[in-house]
């Protein structure tokens, strides 16, 4: 890397990094479309998806429409246990009768051709804004708004869905700005919901992601949203003090919670409160749900793995996994999946049935296949829906398929199978405990926000001895780690792992971690978050 890209890197600049909306392939044509819907008062319909991607892209549009003044439309989230992911015939019918001529999908509808074609049938245009990886076939939507389409050249092919969608709202105030008399720069402050989604969904904060993420936080930690607010009160959470790990780790599963065991509009009534009055009860709710979430995740993933334990035991645990039960949410399934991948190191589908007898899951990849990829190559007469990313995907299964889809899946990853890039761990850095200083801390700072394509730099401190080891957590599942003449901790969230429960006073590990600021509480201290505790490192 050259000077002049490590000193771009370092000093993301939004008036010089955040490119034309316009060079998105058809966004000229959904402005157009749009504006029509506007000037004539059509009824238009806001389509999104139920994660923390779609909700605050819906948020952002919302915002927007409701800030010209417009009030002709109305936001449906699918019920993700009774409708599933993506448009919906039934959904589309429903906004059909009443009166919806434009409908514009928010983090969803590149697979959709057949919902799409419904829609247009009850003279619906539909525009789509999304991110996930098209098919070679694609809806015959009025435009679709994906830079992952072939055709598209634009800068940034990354974008999450809320990353989408602001940018079709601020191409459409460059056409009418003065006209609807919007001040100079207010688009800015919808990036706390395009940071909240490019954090949370997990995109590669490079290039201008990097960007949106960084002024999404920036504008998170000022930001006069009641239902941001409500939250960081209701967890104890400093505004000011709002990192990429709390939007990660506390602010996103929070949002999900709504659509995995609850509706999803409440996360949207959430963000898009006006009163605080308001957004204290969903609030609430969210902070309820997401308690509820974790006990009924973890009960799964217990009766999940002494199903694979014992598979394992008999020689039967194959290349890729499939499990479900009836009684599992699908709204759940991923969060179990996730887990289950990386327990097993294998890519793992897990479904769920539906309240309506439908059996939909989610799948995680081991890193060794695109699990789209895997899935359109057993598609046909096997999955009625599929969708996602390479690492990630949700899908629906007939019942009668459903018991032969591990054997077909099996088969079809000899096909499109890759070598697993390797997971040998590697540090940026040795250090010493006495290196973990503040003046040290502000030149890591630099290259934040971390996520997904911009990891943090791991440090390895060699021949550290224990002082203290202690458990914490309501479950005493968190470890946390003291040593001798440092003031300096680390810790570990859900230490699992057999080779810490061996740990004591005295003992002498290698150990390498991540720095990281904790504001837990107001308090402002430097600490280490354990990433691996073993010898010889690469660096």
């Amino acid at each position: 890397m050259s000077a002049k890209d490590a000193d771009h890197f370092l000093s993301p600049d939004f008036e010089r990094d955040v490119r034309d909306p316009f060079e998105i392939l058809n966004m000229q044509k959904a402005v157009e479309r749009i504006l029509r819907a506007i000037d004539t008062g059509e009824h238009i319909a806001l389509f999104a998806d139920y994660d923390c991607d779609g909700i605050p892209g819906a948020v952002i549009f919302s915002d927007f429409l409701k800030k010209i003044k417009y009030e002709n439309f109305e936001v449906h989230i699918p019920n993700r246990n009774s409708e599933g992911y993506g448009l919906n015939t039934k959904a589309i019918e429903a906004l059909a009768e009443r009166g919806a001529t434009l409908l514009i999908t928010i983090d969803c509808g590149i697979t959709d051709i057949d919902e799409v074609a419904r829609a247009n049938a009850l003279g619906i245009d539909v525009i789509i804004t999304d991110h996930h990886i098209p098919e070679d076939a694609l809806p015959d939507a009025y435009a679709i708004l994906n830079s992952k389409q072939k055709e598209d050249t634009s800068h940034d092919k990354m974008l999450c869905g809320a990353g989408v969608v602001w940018k079709l709202v601020c191409a459409l105030l460059a056409e009418r700005r003065e006209l609807w008399n919007i001040p100079a720069g207010w688009e800015k402050w919808l990036l706390d919901m395009v940071g909240l989604s490019t954090i949370a969904d997990m995109v590669p904060l490079q290039n201008e992601n990097r960007v949106l993420a960084q002024y999404g936080l920036i504008v998170i930690q000022k930001s006069r949203r009641p239902g941001l607010l409500a939250l960081f009160q209701k967890m104890n959470m400093a505004q000011k003090n709002i990192t990429e790990d709390d939007i990660g780790f506390m602010i996103g599963p929070r949002i999900n919670a709504a659509s995995r065991i609850g509706n999803p509009m409440d996360a949207f009534l959430l963000l898009s409160s006006e009163t605080r009055a308001r957004a204290d009860t969903y609030a609430d709710k969210l902070i309820h749900l997401n308690n509820t979430r974790k006990g009924l995740v973890a009960s799964m993933v217990r009766e999940a793995k002494k199903h694979l334990d014992a598979r394992r035991e008999d020689n039967l645990l194959r290349e890729i996994i499939v499990i479900g039960n009836p009684l599992w949410k699908p709204g759940l399934v991923g969060l179990v999946a996730e887990n289950l991948s990386e327990s097993y190191e294998r890519t793992t589908f897990v479904w769920g049935r539906t309240e309506d007898g439908c059996i939909k899951g989610s799948c995680r990849s081991d890193g060794t296949v695109s699990v789209v990829e895997l899935m359109a190559k057993v598609k046909e007469g096997v999955f009625v829906n599929t969708g996602g990313h390479n690492e990630a995907g949700g899908f629906s299964v007939s019942n009668d398929a459903i018991h032969t889809l591990e054997d077909k899946l099996v088969k079809a990853y000899q096909i499109v199978r890759r070598e697993k890039e390797s997971a040998e761990i590697s540090v940026d850095a040795i250090l010493s405990l006495n290196e973990v200083t503040w003046s040290n801390w502000r030149q890591i700072e630099k290259f934040a926000p971390f996520g997904m394509g911009n990891a943090k730099p791991v440090f390895l401190f060699e021949r550290v001895k224990l002082s203290n080891v202690r458990y914490f957590g309501k479950e005493k599942t968190h470890l946390e780690l003291s040593f001798e003449g440092s003031p300096v901790k680390a810790i570990l969230f859900f230490a699992e792992d057999e080779k810490y429960k061996n740990f004591a006073t005295g003992k002498t590990v290698d150990l390498m971690a991540t720095m990281e600021l904790n504001t837990f509480r107001n308090s402002r201290e430097l600490r280490l978050r354990i990433v691996e505790v073993a010898n010889n490192f690469k660096c």
